[in-house]
């Protein structure tokens, strides 16, 4: 990509960033997008395509470098499902503790939650390297039925940290831990012999 469309791409990110944190998702629209990044009204279009493109691509870009590095360091080792899920928890911790986390976890329930078609370009938006990841720590697991485990586990934590209509809510100490042994526990059920 050249550097007149990178710099555009990112400056209609942050314009939608901007936007999001102060008036929300349904108030966001893409002229509204374009307006405030100085750029003609068809470049979301050109750039992503939809509002929930451009919203993915936010998601990618501030949420990658979050999951990222822990997510890769447990990646083609063994280990413990528990540790899979601390993987997770802990970024939606941090998260949850500051506005423009919470945003993006709303943003990210919104999209995940609502079955939205998008097409994730990060490797870890997608649910093949979690399916691989829990199918070399449960043994005899399939790949669709890993892939179920961690959709139910999303839906679950992205409903706890990612609610909208939970505004500022803080999960305590307590719920934390709750949460972390039940998701771990679902994730690392025994394969039933069908």
């Amino acid at each position: 990509m050249n550097d007149v469309a990178t710099d555009t791409r990112e400056r209609l990110l942050l314009a939608a960033e901007r936007l999001l944190l102060e008036t929300g998702y349904e108030r966001v629209s893409i002229r509204a997008v374009c307006s405030a990044a100085g750029v003609n009204p068809a470049a979301v279009h050109y750039h992503f395509g939809t509002k929930e493109s451009l919203v993915a691509a936010l998601l990618e870009a501030r949420l990658g470098p979050v999951w990222t590095p822990s997510l890769e360091a447990l990646s083609g080792r063994s280990g413990d499902v528990p540790e899979c899920v601390d993987a997770v928890i802990e970024p939606l911790i941090a998260l949850s503790a500051d506005p423009a986390g919470r945003l993006y976890l709303h943003l990210l329930a919104r999209l995940v939650l609502g079955r939205r078609e998008v097409v994730w370009a990060a490797t870890w938006f997608s649910l093949e390297p979690w399916a691989e990841m829990l199918q070399s720590r449960v043994p005899g697991l399939s790949i669709r039925e890993a892939q179920a485990r961690w959709m139910f586990a999303f839906d679950l934590l992205l409903g706890q940290f990612g609610d909208p209509l939970a505004g500022d809510r803080v999960l305590s100490p307590h719920a934390i831990a709750t949460l972390r042994a039940f998701v771990a526990a679902g994730l690392s059920a025994p394969v039933e012999a069908r």
